[in-house]
């Protein structure tokens, strides 16, 4: 069955955020970063639950440890509740509370601009996302 519908835009909340694009899913939870490499799509009660992968050590030093990962959670609203499940650790990140179009606001860590950004660099950092301008 088709979905109803797919995940899409930024949302942000308290150390959290994630970032869906029409082709991917960036995550970010503290100090750790996640990708899902399609869309997301949520079913007539707004759940959703992909895999990806999942990177706990990501910031200050990247150990480049990429965990597969279990992203789901619920969409009601423009609220939605996320947790990050590793596959091959007994690791659970969340349930985190994401607003749409909310700026996250992140304690220390850095965070990525884009679901594209493959790697933390300085170049593709920000304190925060800017909010997509109106039409």
């Amino acid at each position: 069955a088709e979905p109803d519908r797919v995940l899409a835009g930024v949302w942000g909340g308290d150390d959290a955020a994630l970032i869906a694009s029409d082709t991917s899913t960036h995550v970010h939870i503290g100090c750790t970063r996640g990708d899902i490499q399609r869309t997301v799509p949520l079913d007539s009660d707004g759940r959703f639950d992909v895999p990806g992968e999942h990177n706990i050590d990501a910031y200050p030093v990247n150990r480049g440890i990429l965990h597969p990962a279990r992203f789901f959670g619920t969409v009601e609203g423009r609220r939605m509740t996320l947790t990050v499940e590793l596959q091959d650790t007994s690791v659970t990140l969340g349930p985190v509370v994401l607003e749409f179009e909310r700026q996250p606001e992140m304690q220390m860590c850095p965070i990525c601009r884009s679901a594209e950004t493959s790697d933390l660099d300085q170049s593709s950092l920000t304190g925060s996302i800017p909010r997509r301008q109106s039409p």
